[in-house]
């Protein structure tokens, strides 16, 4: 693991800084895996969700600076502690426990060499349900495949494909590149797999392996969407699911005046708002257009009220998830 860190190259900033000696680089992270919540989580996809929730696990850090990040706590603030591989174990088994479908790994690709310990000592220790590594794509194909023996369901984000818009948001004018090879491996190398699952007398399909792809339409930025799901039809129509998301919400964001005055300059790129039901319209004209096999549409909604607060013991709300473990409590039961 330390020839990743040493001189860190694990992600595509090749930033080069020697985590194993407690510094950081863009990520924000040394060499140590931190977390801020895991929970029982029922907002994903029907087929990760299925009966019982996705066991999601929160990363501290991240390759990417989404100006409009609803996790910007964890992944820009730093909030989170450091867990052992046995404390990852001993998560994994309780989500199991109470019912997880899944163990999903959410924003972890600064730390995948890591992962790639942590993952097989979990299943060593009895955790059976399938992996899922929910990311941003912003990584190498080199690291991924240091998942290969171990993540089945893979979640990666296809954010844009414009480098201009990439550069301003994500401080990341190489994403569209980068993301678009990632998404290519998982889709070559895991083919879609679901089954049926009967829980109470209602059936549920189940994702156990393949590639669901999920793009959030920017407000103001149609023909970004239009040119992602182009590109989607071309290599990823049939072999995957897509999931398109109208949930971009603006963020109450707290902190330093500095730090906020920079964001909302990179946030003037877009329409820091919420989705319009015009908007709504064109875009299930634009799905129809695209005719895809598999794909998720969420329902336009402004209730903001999922927004979360990792400060909190419950950082959603109650419909949502239900915490199991939290970075300033640990165990929660």
């Amino acid at each position: 693991m330390n020839e990743f860190y040493s001189n860190c190259t694990q992600c595509p900033r090749q930033c080069k800084i020697n985590r194993t000696e407690n510094s950081t680089g863009f990520c924000g992270e040394t060499d140590k895996v931190r977390i801020a919540v895991a929970c029982l989580h029922f907002g994903e996809e029907p087929l990760v969700t299925v009966h019982g929730g996705s066991g999601t696990i929160f990363f501290t850090g991240c390759t990417l600076r989404c100006s409009f990040c609803q996790n910007y706590q964890i992944s820009q603030q730093g909030m989170g502690t450091e867990i052992s591989k046995e404390d990852f174990a001993n998560i994994c088994l309780k989500l199991q426990e109470l019912g997880a479908e899944n163990i999903n790994l959410v924003t972890g690709s600064h730390v995948i060499p890591a992962l790639a310990e942590y993952i097989p000592y979990a299943q060593e220790c009895g955790c059976k349900i399938p992996f899922c590594w929910n990311s941003s794509a912003y990584e190498s194909v080199e690291t991924l495949k240091l998942l290969k023996d171990y993540v089945k369901i893979w979640l990666p984000d296809l954010k844009t494909l414009n480098s201009h818009v990439a550069k301003k948001l994500f401080i990341a004018k190489d994403y569209p590149e980068v993301a678009t090879s990632a998404i290519k491996y998982m889709i070559e190398n895991f083919p879609l797999q679901t089954t049926s699952v009967t829980k109470n007398g209602i059936q549920k399909e189940k994702i156990t392996q393949g590639v669901i792809i999920r793009h959030l339409f920017l407000p103001g930025h149609f023909e970004d969407t239009a040119e992602t799901l182009e590109w989607l039809k071309s290599h990823a129509d049939k072999k995957t699911w897509i999931s398109l998301m109208s949930q971009y919400t603006p963020v109450p964001f707290k902190e330093d005046e500095e730090k906020l005055t920079q964001r909302m300059k990179s946030l003037s790129i877009i329409e820091n708002r919420l989705v319009s039901k015009e908007e709504d319209y064109d875009l299930q004209d634009l799905i129809e257009a695209y005719d895809f096999e598999n794909l998720f549409y969420q329902e336009l909604s402004d209730d903001t009220s999922w927004l979360p607060d990792f400060n909190r013991k419950q950082p959603f709300s109650n419909e949502l998830a239900t915490p199991i473990w939290h970075w300033k409590h640990g165990f929660l039961n």
